[in-house]
């Protein structure tokens, strides 16, 4: 059987045996017409740990960002994200489609804003202008290769956002690598933002969903906000096991794919053609210097051999690290691409 490695995203995980039997075991209820027990656990867990409280299970991230979204703002008004933010460039225009909001997006350094590049974006409150309704950070950061926006960077932003009147929503669908990645705990990091997003599909390798945590009265507006946008679910505590258990047996191995985002990274030094990011959590880029590489082609070369990543734009390729890959399987993926750039 051939090997296959693949590194296209932490999405791409399989549920390992652990957790199929949590999520075979689980207890469940109808969600929609009362309360699973299962996922009002995995609620209540995830909202200890953000510092928050209260959360809400959603089917995506996309959905529970564009709950916030509608929740924090109006219609007419403008949210102050990142240029190369998830909200702007993923979220199919949602925002201006759901709520009626325009997004001011916001060049920055590797994508950790500042106090500064927001307080420019703040609309100056002339009647020509749109207001500014909202503050959006993400963290980490995925588009500049998930790269941690360190809590006193936020705390600043939270600051500004403040002083103006504004909410801060944070985009955390890698928050559990942010905080696996410094000595900054989950609540820390969520209590400088009034709603947090986080993923349990994206790095603790459960097979769906997502959770919205904040205040309890917005996190109950949030349910009518995910009703209106489809994302009742029944019985759904078969999923919300599965986050139970990554909480307790995933995310303290996080470290272990940072480790291997590294050990990818110092095996590219040296392969012609190639220059790797310095990776700060699961997430590396490599940039293409030789003129004749192209990344769309590179990768599907790479996919033909087992390798399997994605291209970010005609010279930058992306690698995500997960529990499904080894240290072999880090080995493989470079033995293969030093060999297709010999």
């Amino acid at each position: 059987m051939r090997r296959t490695v693949d590194l296209r995203s932490d999405t791409v995980t399989r549920p390992p045996p652990g957790m199929r039997r949590a999520m075979a075991e689980a207890e469940v209820d109808d969600d929609v017409l009362g309360k699973d027990p299962t996922v009002d656990r995995l609620e209540r867990r995830v909202a200890e740990l953000l510092g928050k409280p209260a959360a809400l299970f959603f089917p995506s991230g996309t959905q529970a960002n564009q709950a916030a979204m509608f929740l924090h703002t109006r219609p007419g008004t403008e949210a102050v994200c990142e240029a190369e933010s998830h909200v702007f460039h993923y979220e199919m225009a949602d925002a201006a489609w759901l709520s009626g909001v325009q997004l001011n997006p916001v060049e920055s350094d590797s994508g950790r804003l500042t106090a500064a590049d927001v307080a420019q974006a703040i609309r100056p409150g002339d009647r020509h202008h749109p207001e500014t309704s909202l503050v959006w950070i993400e963290n980490t950061h995925n588009m500049h290769g998930g790269v941690v926006v360190p809590v006193e960077a936020m705390r600043e932003v939270r600051s500004l956002a403040r002083d103006r009147g504004l909410p801060v929503h944070l985009d955390g669908a890698r928050l559990w690598n942010a905080a696996a990645a410094s000595e900054t705990s989950l609540g820390e990091f969520a209590a400088e933002a009034d709603t947090v997003m986080v993923c349990i599909s994206k790095a603790l390798g459960c097979p769906v969903g997502s959770l919205l945590a904040g205040p309890e009265e917005l996190v109950g507006e949030a349910w009518s906000v995910r009703k209106r946008l489809g994302g009742g679910m029944r019985q759904v505590g078969i999923l919300a096991a599965a986050g139970l258990w990554a909480l307790e047996n995933v995310l303290p191995r996080l470290s272990e794919d940072h480790a291997r985002a590294r050990a990818l990274a110092d095996g590219c030094r040296g392969i012609d053609g190639v220059e790797p990011l310095e990776p700060a959590t699961n997430i590396l880029m490599i940039d293409l210097t030789r003129p004749d590489l192209r990344a769309g082609d590179l990768a599907d070369r790479l996919s033909e051999r087992g390798v399997m990543l994605i291209a970010t734009s005609p010279k930058r390729l992306r690698l995500v690290t997960h529990f499904d890959v080894d240290d072999e399987g880090i080995e493989f993926a470079l033995e293969v691409l030093r060999d297709e750039l010999a």
